[in-house]
């Protein structure tokens, strides 16, 4: 098998069709017959599943990943990757905000710089200031908070190589954050200036990439339980200097210092400070104790259009 095409489903219904028809159409201009589309219904509550389900009986390149429920984007695209064989894999979003056309240009750009993986990148961020400037925030963030410098405005799609699909699926944490095990499997990676369309509406709700944002940097980085040791051992120093301010004014000066007030500010801040502290190190146990679990990264129920060897 040449090619490998993965994409993922939910809610993406409206554009199905369009989306076989265009990327069963760049495929074949590219490897002809040999190749594969692999469909993954992350737990979509529209009727996307009946509609590939019919498309995988109508052509035998479309096999369809049925996941038992909603795993989540990232877990449902390593689930892709789990059942793709292509010595290329094209990765890419259903939604036709990412044109399967790219994959074209895409498989010239890995030709010409013998890469592994090309990644498109907007050349713009998309959407309204407060997206805009909240992603140029985070990004800026979390590669001064981790060890990895990630690149920004990345999309979903890329073209890979069947070695580094392999080195990709090796990583087996069950918190996912996928863009950023794409950069630590390393190999030669370039990137492909991309524009992408705006022709749905993001089911990435602000709350969830608040939660997104906390997983990468938890996941990727020790700096905030680091900066909770430093800031608690500052406290403690202007907190031991304050102590012998006081007593000083009380032995030599016989001076009582009034502050009731001052102290309600310092109790409030340091409980504050406490609770939060107390926050960051349970996300890491929470993390720790997700992992340990060891429960599947995703549950597939059927896989219509190919035939499963008997153990």
């Amino acid at each position: 098998m040449r090619l490998s095409i993965v994409t993922t489903l939910y809610r993406s219904q409206p554009h199905l069709a369009e989306f076989h028809r265009r990327a069963s159409a760049v495929a074949r201009e590219l490897v002809a017959d040999d190749f594969e589309m692999i469909l993954v219904n992350d737990g979509s509550p529209d009727g996307a599943l009946e509609d590939v389900v019919q498309i995988s009986r109508e052509d035998e390149h479309v096999i369809v990943v049925d996941l038992s429920r909603n795993f989540g984007h990232h877990k449902a695209m390593m689930a892709g990757l789990e059942n793709a064989e292509g010595e290329l894999v094209f990765l890419i979003d259903s939604d036709l905000e990412e044109e399967p056309e790219w994959l074209t240009a895409f498989h010239r750009h890995l030709l010409d710089e013998r890469a592994d993986v090309v990644y498109g990148r907007q050349a713009d961020r998309k959407g309204a200031w407060f997206e805009r400037w909240s992603g140029e925030l985070y990004y800026s963030v979390f590669n001064r908070l981790c060890s990895i410098e990630h690149p920004r405005n990345i999309v979903t799609t890329r073209l890979m190589t069947r070695r580094y699909v392999q080195a990709l699926l090796q990583h087996q944490e069950r918190e996912l954050v996928i863009s950023c095990l794409w950069l630590i499997t390393g190999f030669k990676q370039v990137e492909h200036v991309v524009r992408k369309h705006m022709s749905s509406r993001t089911t990435y709700s602000f709350s969830k990439k608040v939660d997104h944002a906390a997983n990468a940097i938890v996941s990727f980085s020790e700096v905030p339980l680091k900066f909770i040791f430093y800031l608690g051992l500052v406290v403690f120093a202007c907190s031991l200097a304050c102590a012998i301010y006081l007593i000083s004014l009380r032995l030599h000066r016989s001076q009582v210092v009034d502050g009731w007030t001052s102290v309600m500010v310092s109790v409030w801040l340091l409980g504050g400070m406490i609770i939060s502290f107390v926050g960051v190190i349970g996300i890491y146990v929470s993390k720790v104790f997700s992992e340990t679990k060891q429960r599947p990264r995703t549950i597939v129920r059927e896989i219509y259009g190919k035939s499963i060897p008997k153990p």
